[in-house]
């Protein structure tokens, strides 16, 4: 990805100051149930929900965390420390074969589907490295117009993620100047960073996306930090999944687990750490909330941690190789 805005297409490069737009912008955040293990199926499915939220008058809406082909919650991939299993390597494969190759053809068919949309749009995958292989839990950025704007791969999987996903480093810590606003993420417990949080702080991010598999109540205050510490508007998605969604092949390896294995979660708070709307428990859904940019202004009277509360003769934070912020043609 670009290190640099001169390197940049012209109509992303910024060519006059930024200047805060107090606007409102209407956003959605899908609570949903992918096909697991299955890509085509559940890109129809994210065709369905874009559709919907176009419906309800939404400009942006952001899908869960590796939506496609799905967050493999509860598997072990037989995987023990000093030993693997054939069968453990099937099973890999399965998920190996249904991930995202970007670009591709079916990241074309998620494009035209968009521009149909007319939304900007945040969606979780697993993408496949096209060299070696490897797979990435990421975050996809798309535009209005269906151009695939960049992606952000999450800095450090959790726990046994480690055994599934790559790593990725600071020329994914993107942000985008839109005609909403300035928008970046980050992805599930990369929210528990305190230094990947305050990179996008840097960049201005006005609205951050969070998508997310943590479906635990504690997840609700970490969102609210976030809200609160940053000083902006933050979507949160998380998908809703039970045993039964799983394909049977997987249901012995889901014998322990319990019906409901992601409640969800999903919500949309305030830069004053209000909700707008949800929290979203044990069921699909679409939740909608209108931004009120004069929110941003109002919260930063008396705290902006980037700007008058910040101490840069104390702290000074560099990141390497993060990206300047896109500009997204208005």
């Amino acid at each position: 990805m670009p290190t640099n805005s001169s390197s940049l297409p012209r109509r992303y490069q910024q060519t006059k100051p930024y200047t805060m737009d107090l606007q409102t912008v209407t956003v959605g955040v899908v609570q949903a149930t992918p096909a697991l293990f299955d890509r085509e199926k559940s890109i129809d499915i994210v065709i369905d929900w874009l559709g919907r939220a176009k419906r309800a008058g939404c400009q942006l809406v952001l899908f869960p965390e590796s939506f496609i082909p799905c967050y493999p919650r509860g598997l072990r991939f037989d995987a023990v420390v000093g030993r693997r299993t054939d069968r453990g390597r099937e099973q890999w494969l399965d998920y190996w074969a249904n991930s995202l190759d970007v670009p591709s053809p079916s990241v074309d068919r998620l494009s035209n589907a968009i521009r149909d949309a007319g939304l900007f749009v945040g969606l979780g995958v697993t993408e496949r490295e096209p060299i070696g292989g490897t797979l990435h839990c990421s975050l996809l950025y798309f535009g209005p117009d269906g151009t695939l704007l960049g992606k952000h791969r999450k800095l450090k999987p959790t726990g046994l993620e480690r055994y599934i996903w790559g790593e990725s480093d600071g020329s994914t810590l993107v942000s985008y100047q839109t005609s909403l606003g300035r928008i970046g993420g980050l992805i599930c417990w990369e929210n528990y960073m305190p230094l990947a949080r305050t990179a996008l702080y840097q960049k201005g991010v006005e609205i951050y996306l969070a998508p997310t598999a943590d479906a635990r109540d504690a997840w609700q205050a970490s969102m609210q930090h976030i809200a609160l510490e940053g000083r902006c508007f933050v979507l949160a998605s998380n998908q809703f999944v039970r045993k039964s969604d799983y394909p049977e092949r997987y249901q012995a390896d889901l014998a322990d687990e319990p019906d409901i294995m992601s409640r969800g979660g999903s919500v949309i708070l305030s830069p004053l750490g209000d909700v707008l709307a949800g929290p979203l428990w044990d069921q699909e859904g679409l939740l909608t909330a209108e931004l009120d940019f004069s929110l941003l202004a109002k919260s930063k009277l008396d705290f902006d941690c980037v700007g008058h509360y910040a101490r840069p003769d104390v702290f000074q934070l560099t990141v390497v190789n993060q990206p300047d912020t896109q500009i997204y043609p208005t």
